[in-house]
């Protein structure tokens, strides 16, 4: 029933597609790659004041960005750019021009176009080939370990006449992302017993497997590229969550997007990364583009100048750690978000986003966004994970951005927000600063917390899915849809990045990085994305109290690292290095943890929380990558 409905729903947002009139020339509307360097130029040229406010909804389509550059290279202020900063600028117009027909050997394509019709409709369809390799190296004082990427895509795209393009990926890769195994981790706490009016069914405490983040990257860094799971070499018949060794993978991006009103309503169906929030990219906390990408049908409308509003839904995909089969039972969910933002030309930027996961069921409340998610689960039943984000940038072009972010997972405004666990907030600072002295030069500095339990859920019996404990945390795939910090976890970041000539990007980055452990016999709870949160005495509990470094074995990650992205002129091979070393150890406090009263603590060095200094390589090549 639902997917016939579904069905129903997707075929009238297509009709509305086809209803509106042809506005726009011929030009691609796919979305461009969150990892483009080209989002950090625009982001750049915003701050300065070469172009009016960008989305928050991002990724943007080729067109927008197209016109996004022509707007900067003649604005009023254009005068400014270096001759290296226009020099980048039309590269980027060139590489998301129209391809034209024929084998185009430096996008690695073979593109057909054709017109049909009385009406001489345009239709094209691109061919083409990519191929991403990295090795990576960790050297610790007690071993050297290896990773690998090995990934070849095929890829088809093209338009449908001047207002839908269309784009399908299938990519192939042998993967490697070695992982120490660090312990068990009670998903509630040691000694949980439920009490009260509750069904001892379906408040259970598990025990989990607790892993550390792979040894050849970076602490909180690793992107998993595939899609489902993994099929390791030595048994290719078995799904696998992990590749522990070399292991096989694919990956289905795809989507079908349309564009009117010269970009100002944009809608789409499609398999891809996001990142939703005005604050710098890679920064939300309600939609971060570290997530794994999902299917889902959105629009977003900006009908003048100050005002836009972005809404989706998609399904979530489980995280196959327990079996094909038994993972997923436990995980049907509907992700459902709308944002609305309001901006007063470059100075001033406000944004609230509203968002729910759900198991699966055609609620309307949900889907339509001209209802309040939040406010609307009064209405159909306590089954769902709310959450809110309220985000303010101000801005002074041409001298910096600053912003304020709150995610808001559970809040009591009554009760103590500093110490209770049940308290579940992310909050976020930053500031961007251009910098003059180079081309697209500028200096980011942030700090991020994230409150136990944030971005978790318990497990719930509902009424559609019988026995079955369904999760509905904030995630997809296993990863957290909003920031990349595990709950339970703060950071602080510094990066400088330059473009100092055409061809070439530079990064300098510090952070610190601390995380409550959730392993060991100083577990804090809730330092995990499958946490749940007691729901008795959330009030009053020590154990549910929150004291940050102070109530158990925290993890810290001095971490500084360079990075370059080359190029090569004339050739379509980009190489790509990131280094730098990572600093580790643990603190604790001396007493036993989640004991509800705050303690001094101290670093330590033991067999159970080891310090750990390592050094970082990655070398990477991208071949017809954009």
């Amino acid at each position: 029933m639902f997917e016939k409905l579904f069905g129903i729903f997707l075929a009238f947002i297509f009709g509305i597609f086809i209803a509106l009139p042809v506005t726009l020339s011929a030009q691609t509307h796919s979305s461009v790659n969150l990892e483009s360097q080209v989002y950090y130029i625009l982001e750049q040229a915003e701050i300065r004041g070469l172009i009016s406010p960008l989305s928050g909804s991002r990724p943007y389509t080729q067109s927008f960005i197209i016109r996004k550059i022509n707007e900067i290279l003649n604005a009023a202020g254009s005068k400014r750019l270096s001759q290296t900063e226009r020099d980048i600028l039309n590269q980027y117009l060139e590489t998301f021009s129209k391809p034209k027909p024929g084998i185009d050997w430096q996008r690695g394509n073979y593109n057909l176009q054709t017109n049909i019709g009385a009406d001489e409709i345009p239709i094209s369809a691109n061919i083409g080939v990519s191929a991403d390799i990295e090795g990576s190296a960790g050297i610790y004082s007690y071993d050297n370990i290896f990773g690998a990427e090995i990934w070849l895509g095929l890829i088809v795209n093209g338009d449908l006449g001047n207002n839908f393009s269309y784009e399908f990926n299938i990519w192939g890769g042998l993967m490697r992302a070695p992982r120490l195994y660090l312990g068990k981790y009670n998903t509630y706490y040691e000694d949980f017993e439920i009490v009260g009016n509750y069904d001892p069914n379906e408040y259970v405490n598990d025990k989990i497997d607790v892993y550390s983040e792979p040894l050849t990257h970076f602490p909180f860094s690793y992107r998993k590229r595939w899609d489902g799971s993994v099929f390791h070499l030595t048994n290719l018949s078995g799904y696998r969550y992990w590749p522990e060794g070399i292991a096989g993978g694919y990956s289905l991006p795809a989507e079908l997007t349309a564009s009117f009103i010269n970009d100002k309503l944009i809608m789409r169906i499609g398999r891809i990364s996001r990142e939703w929030g005005s604050t710098s990219i890679g920064s939300s906390l309600s939609l971060n583009m570290a997530a794994r990408p999902f299917l889902a049908v959105e629009a977003e409308f900006s009908p003048v100048s100050w005002f836009s509003i972005s809404s989706m839904t998609g399904g979530l995909e489980y995280y196959n750690q327990e079996g094909m089969k038994i993972s997923s039972a436990t995980f049907q969910n509907l992700f459902s978000v709308t944002m609305l933002q309001f901006r007063i030309k470059n100075y001033f930027y406000f944004e609230i986003t509203d968002a729910v996961v759900y198991p699966k069921r055609f609620e309307l409340g949900y889907i339509v966004p001209i209802i309040n998610n939040f406010l609307y689960q009064n209405n159909v039943g306590d089954f769902d994970n709310m959450a809110v984000t309220l985000s303010i940038r101000g801005q002074i072009p041409g001298i910096g951005s600053l912003w304020v972010s709150l995610f808001v997972d559970e809040m009591h405004l009554l009760e103590n927000l500093l110490t209770l666990d049940r308290q579940m907030l992310a909050i976020q600072g930053g500031i961007n600063i251009p910098l003059p002295f180079l081309s697209f030069t500028s200096l980011k500095l942030s700090y991020t917390r994230i409150n136990p339990y944030c971005y978790t859920h318990n497990r719930n019996f509902n009424p559609w899915y019988g026995d079955n404990r369904m999760a509905t945390n904030y995630v997809n795939n296993g990863v957290s849809l909003g920031y990349y910090l595990p709950p339970n976890s703060d950071e602080i970041l510094v990066r400088f990045e330059t473009m100092p000539v055409k061809n070439l990007t530079t990064s300098l980055q510090y952070q610190l990085i601390r995380h409550g452990a959730d392993f060991g016999s100083s577990a804090v709870d809730g330092s995990n994305l499958q946490s749940e949160l007691n729901p008795e005495g959330r009030s009053t509990y020590d154990v549910l109290k929150r004291f940050f470094l102070h109530d158990g074995a925290y993890q810290w990650f001095n971490i500084i690292k360079v990075g370059i992205e080359w190029k090569l002129p004339n050739i379509p091979i980009t190489l790509l290095c990131e280094a730098g070393a990572v600093i580790s150890y643990f603190t604790n406090i001396n007493g036993p943890a989640n004991s509800g009263v705050s303690m001094d603590y101290k670093r330590i060095n033991t067999s159970e929380y080891p310090e750990s200094n390592a050094m970082i390589l990655k070398i990477g090549v991208k071949v017809y990558g954009k």
